[in-house]
C-alpha cells in the first residue's frame, strides 16, 4: 500500500525545473494527503512563472502516475509583482533597497568579480548594509570567492532567504544548483531569473545592493535596468586597448540605460612583486585616465596583479578583509569611499521609466494592435494624458 513516505520518496525524483536539486531537496513540498490510490500533494514554490508551474505538475503526475496513483496537486507561490511603471515612478521591484550598483564589463575576465566582492566587503566594513546579488548566471564565481561554495539556502515561506558573510548578503545561482552544471538558457529564461534574483529573494532593507553583471551588453543588463532604477554604473576593464575598446560600449550602454556612471576601475594595472612589494608597469597603467574623462567620470581605482587578490578569490577570503595593509586593500578601500560619496550625490527619486517597454508583452510593436497602441501613445502625448500602458510616455 502506498503510503505519505512512499509519496515523498517517489517525489525526490522530481527535479525543480532549471535546477539538478529535487522538490524535496529545496523543501517545497509542504504537505502529503493519501487516501487509497488518491493523493493531495501541497507545495510552496518560489516562482512566479506558470511555466514552471506547469513543468512540475507534469513531471509530478508522471512520477505518481507511474505508481498507480490519481493526483491532486495545490501550489503556493508568491503573487507575480505588479508593475508600477508609469511616467513618474518607472518600475520597482525591489524597492526596500536603497541604492543598486551595476557592476559591469564590456568582456570577461577582466576581474569584474572580483572588483564586486571586494567593493562589497569594503562598503560593509564602512557600516553601510550592504548584499551582492550575483546575476552572471552563465559563470557564478560569488559563492566561491565569498567563501559559501556548498553552503545550503533555506527557503523561508515562498522565498529564498541569502547566505551571509563578512557582513555582505550573498545570494548566487551558483548556490542553487550543482557544482558544475551548465545553465544553456535563452535569454528569456536569463531575463526571468534575474527578476526573480531581485522578487524571488529575501532581501532586507539594504543601503547598497551590488549587482555582478555578465559581461557584455545584452538581455541580463536590460532587463536589471528596466526593474528596479540602478543607482549608479561601475565599468571595471583592464588597461589593455582592446579591453577599452569593450568598455567604451559598457559606458555607452550606462549612458542608453539613463544609469549614472560611478567610475572604472582598472584592474592588473601593473604588478606587485611579493618579494620587494614595488610595482611594476606590464600590461600598461593609467590608460583608463582619458576613458574616464571622455566619458566624464572618474577612475575609482588602479587595482594592480597581487597575488594576494587571486589567493583571497580562490579561498573565499577577500584581500580587502583579510589583508587590509595591503595595496589592493587600502585602494579599494578608496574606491569604496568614492562610490559611497556619488551614491550620496545621486537623486534618491532616480527612475527608469524611460526605458520601459512601449508595448504590452507579446505585442509585436510592428503588428496591427502594436500600430494601434502607438497611434494611441503619440496622441497622448500630444494630449498631455497618458497613454494608460504604463509605458513611460507622458
Amino acid at each position: 500500500m502506498v503510503n505519505v513516505e512512499k509519496i515523498k520518496k517517489e517525489l525526490e525524483n522530481v527535479k525543480y525545473p532549471g535546477f539538478a536539486k529535487s522538490i524535496v531537496e529545496f523543501g517545497f513540498v509542504k504537505d502529503i494527503q493519501v487516501n487509497a490510490t488518491n493523493c493531495l500533494v501541497s507545495l510552496d514554490i518560489t516562482s512566479t512563472a506558470s511555466e514552471v508551474e506547469a513543468q512540475l505538475r507534469k513531471d509530478i503526475t508522471a512520477c505518481l502516475s507511474a505508481i498507480g496513483m490519481n493526483v491532486t496537486l495545490n501550489f503556493n507561490k508568491p503573487q507575480e509583482a505588479k508593475q508600477s511603471s508609469n511616467s513618474v515612478s518607472g518600475k520597482n521591484i525591489a524597492p526596500q533597497i536603497k541604492k543598486i550598483v551595476m557592476v559591469s564589463s564590456g568582456k570577461g575576465g577582466v576581474g569584474k568579480s572580483t572588483t564586486t566582492v571586494n567593493l562589497a566587503v569594503a562598503a560593509a566594513m564602512q557600516g553601510k548594509r550592504v548584499g551582492i546579488l550575483d546575476a552572471d548566471i552563465y559563470g557564478p564565481n560569488i559563492p566561491r570567492m565569498m567563501g559559501l561554495q556548498g553552503k545550503e539556502v533555506e527557503v523561508v515561506g515562498d522565498k529564498a532567504k541569502p547566505l551571509n558573510a563578512y557582513g555582505v548578503d550573498v545570494m548566487s545561482m551558483g548556490m542553487l544548483m550543482e557544482e558544475g552544471q551548465a545553465l544553456i538558457w535563452r535569454g528569456a529564461m536569463i531575463m526571468k531569473a534575474i527578476q526573480q534574483l531581485l522578487r524571488d529573494i529575501l532581501w532586507e532593507e539594504l543601503d547598497i545592493l551590488f549587482i555582478d553583471m555578465p559581461p557584455g551588453t545584452g538581455d541580463a543588463q536590460l532587463t536589471l535596468a528596466q526593474s528596479v532604477p540602478v543607482s549608479a554604473g561601475i565599468n571595471v576593464t583592464t588597461p589593455q586597448h582592446v579591453a577599452l575598446d569593450d568598455s567604451r560600449r559598457s559606458l555607452d550602454m550606462f549612458k542608453k540605460l539613463h544609469i549614472p556612471v560611478a567610475g572604472i576601475v582598472e584592474n592588473m594595472s601593473g604588478f606587485i612583486c611579493p618579494s620587494c612589494n614595488t610595482e611594476s608597469d606590464i600590461f600598461g597603467m593609467g590608460t583608463c585616465e582619458a576613458l574616464a574623462t571622455q566619458y566624464d567620470t572618474q577612475v575609482l581605482a588602479n587595482l594592480p596583479i597581487e597575488p594576494a587578490i587571486r589567493e583571497g578569490g580562490d579561498t573565499g577570503k577577500p584581500v580587502v578583509y583579510f589583508a587590509p595593509e595591503s595595496i589592493s586593500a587600502k585602494r579599494y578601500m578608496i574606491a569604496a569611499d568614492k562610490l559611497i560619496a556619488f551614491l550620496d550625490s545621486v537623486d534618491d527619486n532616480i527612475n527608469n521609466s524611460a526605458i520601459q517597454p512601449s508595448m504590452p508583452a507579446g505585442v509585436s510593436a510592428c503588428s496591427t494592435e502594436g500600430q494601434k497602441i502607438k497611434a494611441e501613445q503619440e496622441k497622448a502625448k500630444k494630449s498631455d494624458e497618458s497613454c494608460g500602458t504604463g509605458c513611460g510616455c507622458h
